[in-house]
């Protein structure tokens, strides 16, 4: 047996049985790992038993079973609920549960007050693509070096790893970042489909052209980070914000014209005309990302 197998059997625990949490423990438990398992309501472990896990009455003697200790809950308060009372010390904890940086950070240091590694995870994969490797999700984990390190080839069964670096409030902060950006592109193709809806056209004849040109546009995004990292936003521009800012009115008539409200551009079109009057109508738009910054005052602007 190679070391990578023994790493890959070696047992371990998972907190939670919901549909993430299920398909986590089926993954391991396919690579052959001996796998602990405990639900608050113990029913929804019971097809996970017939599959070969260890169902433990509470969620204390789960962690007594497992060095490596996963937790897949609802929220913060859920894993804090979970594991009060639980012997810690020694264990390595992984938190897959969903959540902000500041919790993250605030539940690595309870962990390593109780005598525990800890690392945090942010899950970039919906349960059908979890035990895939060929699906394309991956989890974000950030916070102990050491324990990533030790448990990488145990945490890439259900989905590729990605460590982004020590401090705990990493995953979830990269985790969260990209869910904003979905949500906003999610957001432009509501709107759009909206404004085509009292027409005579098939969203399915749309749907390739407004995912072909997403495709195209999602590039921009480098050159917006050489412009962040640089704080020189007239790098490259193309579209100026003052063209940009003069051509948000024309998609506001349109959304008039349609019948369909703007309340999904406005929020960003605002943003846009802000920047303009603050005068960098000259610059690219990606200067708006500025008056976001609520821990940057005015004057600390370029």
């Amino acid at each position: 047996m190679t070391d990578k197998t023994r790493a890959v059997r070696i047992p371990l625990t998972v907190l939670g049985t919901g549909a993430m949490g299920t398909a986590l423990v089926r993954a391991w438990l396919a690579a052959g790992h001996p796998v602990t398992v405990w639900n608050r309501t113990p029913a929804r472990a019971e097809a996970l038993a017939a599959q070969g896990a260890t169902v433990a009455a509470s969620a204390a003697e789960a962690v007594s079973a497992s060095r490596l200790v996963i937790a897949c809950l609802l929220d913060d308060t859920s894993v804090g609920a979970a594991l009060d009372g639980a012997d810690l010390a020694g264990r390595d904890l992984v938190n897959l549960t969903t959540g902000t940086p500041a919790e993250g950070r605030a539940r690595a240091a309870w962990a390593t007050a109780r005598g525990a590694r800890f690392l945090d995870g942010g899950i970039m994969a919906v349960p059908p693509m979890i035990g895939d490797a060929d699906s394309g999700g991956y989890v974000f984990y950030s916070g102990s070096p050491e324990l990533f390190e030790e448990h990488r080839d145990t945490l890439a069964v259900p989905a590729g790893t990605r460590y982004v670096g020590g401090d705990a409030g990493f995953a979830a902060l990269h985790d969260v970042a990209l869910l904003s950006a979905m949500s906003g592109m999610f957001a432009g193709i509501v709107h759009a489909f909206a404004l085509i809806g009292p027409e005579d056209i098939a969203p399915k004849d749309f749907a390739p052209l407004l995912v072909s040109w997403l495709g195209a546009m999602t590039g921009s995004a480098n050159k917006a980070a050489d412009q962040i990292e640089s704080g020189d936003y007239g790098k490259g521009v193309v579209s100026n914000l003052a063209m940009q800012v003069a051509g948000n009115a024309t998609l506001l008539r349109t959304a008039e014209e349609q019948g369909v409200s703007p309340e999904l551009l406005t929020p960003y079109t605002a943003l846009m005309e802000r920047w303009l009057a603050e005068g960098h109508g000259a610059e690219d738009t990606t200067g708006a990302v500025e008056l976001l910054n609520l821990r940057r005052s005015a004057a600390d602007r370029p």
